[in-house]
């Protein structure tokens, strides 16, 4: 697992020559700060980046909200029409309208070149609701009904009761919907015409790839050389696009082992 990481990041500290002729494994070769320089100097990729943290934490928020309410109704096997509301998402696993219908429908909605666009579609993944509706079967009914027996509702026993007990389970749904998010961009690249507008993501690939599939027109947009952009501009974009994810990962990490039912219940 290291070993790619740690190559990529050696490539993009090294020089386009060492690139080329294949010297760099763990150490850079020819320590160039170039291209870092070239793309962090863009006052574009500041503003995509902003977008890129706006698209995550707010389509997180969003994924999360109807994931933990949605998962927490689905949990409860007493719910007439249950299984219907299950069937309806698991549905969606297998079957899908497909792109271009996809893309009419957001562009009817009006939703085209907006925040919506990126954040709703993806707002509720099916393995996430199903992987989180198993866990709150798994809370022992007793809490509950001694919730209920000291006055709580369904929603003080959600927010108050189930919420409290689910940190390892929120904890892992939001780093799998902030990766999601923080990744996508091919929904921008779908629905999205400005640029101002454009993920960092889809900044880092228009580096690459150019507006028209042209290695040059992307080093013109960086304000770098063609050399320069073709060797180590793939190394830089996945260095730049993963310090995020790796500096929240650490303070998520611990509530994946962490025993939250412990002691909950009284025998």
């Amino acid at each position: 697992m290291l070993y790619p990481f740690i190559t990529v990041l050696a490539q993009s500290f090294s020089s386009p020559g060492a690139i080329k002729a294949g010297q760099v494994s763990f150490w850079p070769v020819g320590f160039n700060l170039d291209t870092y320089g070239a793309v962090m100097q863009n006052e574009t990729f500041w503003r995509n980046y902003g977008n890129t943290v706006l698209y995550t934490v707010v389509g997180t928020a969003i994924a999360m909200t109807l994931t933990t309410t949605y998962a927490f109704v689905l949990s409860k096997k007493h719910l007439k029409g249950r299984k219907v509301l299950i069937g309806i998402a698991v549905f969606t696993m297998f079957f899908n309208g497909g792109l271009v219908p996809n893309y009419v429908l957001i562009s009817s909605l009006g939703m085209k070149n907006t925040l919506w666009a990126i954040v709703l579609p993806g707002a509720i993944s099916v393995f996430n609701l199903l992987v989180m509706k198993s866990f709150f079967e798994s809370l022992p009914r007793d809490i509950e009904e001694a919730a209920q027996i000291d006055g709580l509702g369904w929603y003080g026993i959600f927010g108050r009761i189930v919420l409290p007990l689910s940190k390892a389970v929120i904890a892992t749904m939001v780093l799998f919907y902030s990766v999601a998010f923080w990744n996508d961009w091919f929904a921008a690249f779908l629905y999205l015409d400005k640029s101002e507008l454009f993920p960092v993501t889809l900044f880092l690939r228009n580096l690459i790839a150019g507006a028209s599939t042209s290695t040059s027109e992307g080093a013109a947009a960086a304000g770098t050389t063609t050399e320069l952009l073709s060797a180590n501009i793939e190394s830089v974009t996945m260095i730049l696009t993963v310090i995020p994810i790796l500096c929240v990962y650490p303070f998520v990490q611990r509530y994946f082992v962490s025993g939250v039912m412990l002691g909950s219940v009284k025998g």
